[in-house]
């Protein structure tokens, strides 16, 4: 057999639409040796994710395989009967998935969910998983391995969950595990330690891995090959030095070249135009305190970025602002107004004037609402709009965010890309006609062209209308983009702001130059000169 794992053939893949069967997946060969990582890339809707799931021998549902061959370790898994695919499915084949918070059980803690497959699949008894739980968790490098295990998923940030995932992962030794963009919702320096962990695991235990994302530093710092694809099709694929420094393809040299959106930035209205402040916010989870005396400003009309690593508070200042979280200290002024600390003891049209795009869109969205009633509720709610006029307002939010309303109104949630769910999200909070927007992380799912196009839309939303943005993103390239003002937080605490122009110019606080440097580069060693610096500053620290 050699040194082959998995062989594609001619996959064909099709997704049923209100207007029938269509190919999503065209005719695709793939390879992949054992100890090897492929790298997918491509935009929104290129079959990365379909692909990814075929090597399973799975397909979603409203999916078919309508052609082709599916070979692993010469296992043919085209029309192989459901046992022999349910040995094989986190046994030796193992998955890890976008979006960590909605892929583990909210109900069992973190160990138990590790042990269930080797448990399950006969490899170790109880006992034995966790004590190698315990063990990846160290590798992977996890605060307090022994006990984290014992916390829920909502206990434990998404860098973490996310790392917790890669463990289970690992739990039953795979020989192949497959990446579906595991560091999209991870701030960079998050990112980094992630990204060390499943190159160090899967090249230590010999694992080979199919990597899937849209952020092409990150692919050139993990695969040894890379297959980019475009509506279904192969465009080219190429070992990872030789597609950096010399793709062939028109698609791919624009999917290379750097984001080039910059919005004109917005002059300042004065200190008497805020339209939010937050003054001394402090919030505590139960003896916890995860937010410490927060203090920032948003002016009228204008973009105001906050950013720092998983954990520094970030998406816990935008939760307080809404009213989901109460403060223990502080207050929120919206319009030079206290906002009531509930969110439930707002007003209807308060709550309008104030929405949030949510960064996990796949949690967002009702799965068994249709998008026609997913936007269409704060249609009524908000602005009482019904009938002809409401399907009117739903197709030109589907139009204004760059989906088919015909192809998309009737579609359930699971029938759309990352990148086409986060959109809606956009949509539905587009729909509440509002003042401020929290967008969380908004373009963290979306492939670069598609980031960009977002980005582009929300600036013309935002001189159309006047609205204003509070950005909470890990992607460094996008505050450069789209803000005016930056907040870094640390720990709970702000530690640094002001005008983007400054923030970005040397000299730079400590925690800012540390964010700045570990944003990925087109370098395949970038990854490697990075951990040595690091290491070399532990040990100069150490000694």
């Amino acid at each position: 057999m050699g040194n082959e794992l998995l062989t594609i053939r001619g996959l064909r893949i099709e997704g049923r639409s209100a207007q029938g069967w269509s190919e999503i997946v065209k005719g695709v060969d793939l390879d992949l040796n054992r100890g090897e990582i492929l790298g997918l890339i491509g935009e929104s809707g290129a079959g990365k994710s379909t692909l990814g799931l075929a090597a399973m021998g799975y397909v979603k549902p409203g999916c078919r395989i309508a052609g082709g061959s599916i070979r692993f370790d010469g296992q043919e898994l085209v029309g192989a009967p459901a046992p022999a695919l349910r040995a094989l499915r986190g046994r030796r084949i193992a998955y890890v998935a976008q979006s960590a918070a909605a892929a583990f059980n909210p109900a069992w803690r973190l160990i138990d969910q590790h042990c269930e497959g080797p448990v399950q699949h006969g490899v170790k008894s109880r006992r034995e998983a966790e004590a190698e739980a315990v063990q990846l968790y160290r590798e992977i490098r996890l605060p307090d391995p022994e006990r984290i295990g014992l916390r829920y998923p909502h206990q434990v940030s998404g860098g973490q969950l996310q790392r917790a995932m890669t463990a289970m992962a690992m739990a039953c030794r795979p020989d192949l595990i497959i990446f579906d963009e595991p560091t999209t919702a991870l701030d960079v320096t998050t990112q980094i330690e992630v990204l060390a962990a499943i190159r160090a695991i899967v090249r230590d235990h010999h694992t080979a891995a199919i990597y899937i994302t849209h952020d092409l530093a990150v692919v050139a710092q993990m695969a040894d090959r890379v297959k980019v694809l475009l509506r279904g099709t192969e465009v080219e694929e190429a070992p990872t030095r030789e597609m950096l420094s010399a793709p062939r393809e028109a698609y791919t040299r624009s999917l290379w070249a750097v984001r080039e959106f910059r919005r004109e930035p917005v002059a300042p209205a004065g200190p008497q135009a805020l339209l939010l402040e937050v003054q001394g916010l402090t919030v505590a989870y139960g003896p916890l305190k995860v937010l410490d005396r927060v203090s920032l400003t948003i002016p009228k009309g204008r973009t105001v970025a906050v950013v720092g690593e998983s954990g520094s508070g970030k998406s816990t200042t935008a939760r307080a602002i809404m009213g989901l979280v109460p403060p223990a200290g502080g207050k929120v002024l919206f319009d030079g107004k206290p906002l009531p600390p509930r969110g439930r003891d707002r007003g209807r049209d308060l709550q309008r004037r104030i929405q949030m795009i949510h960064q996990m869109a796949d949690t967002a969205l009702n799965p068994r609402h249709r998008i026609r009633d997913i936007l269409g509720r704060p249609l009524e709610f908000f602005r009482g709009l019904k009938g002809v006029a409401r399907e009117a307002r739903l197709r030109e939010l589907l139009s204004e965010i760059e989906l088919e309303p015909d192809q998309f109104l009737d579609r359930l949630p699971s029938e759309l890309s990352g990148g086409q769910k986060q959109r809606i999200c956009i949509a539905r909070a587009l729909a509440a006609e509002p003042d401020f927007i929290i967008c969380d992380e908004v373009t963290s799912a979306l492939d670069q062209l598609v980031a960009e196009g977002i980005l582009r839309l929300l600036d013309r939303l935002q001189r159309e209308r006047g609205l204003t943005y509070m950005f909470i993103t890990h992607d460094l390239a996008t505050v450069r983009a789209i803000a005016d003002e930056v907040v870094v937080m640390q720990g709970g605490h702000v530690v640094d702001s002001g005008p983007t122009s400054r923030i970005f110019r040397p000299p730079h606080d400590p925690y800012t130059e540390l964010l700045l440097s570990s944003v990925p580069e087109m370098d395949a060693d970038w990854l490697t000169r990075r951990l040595a610096e690091r290491a070399a500053r532990h040990e100069k620290r150490a000694s």
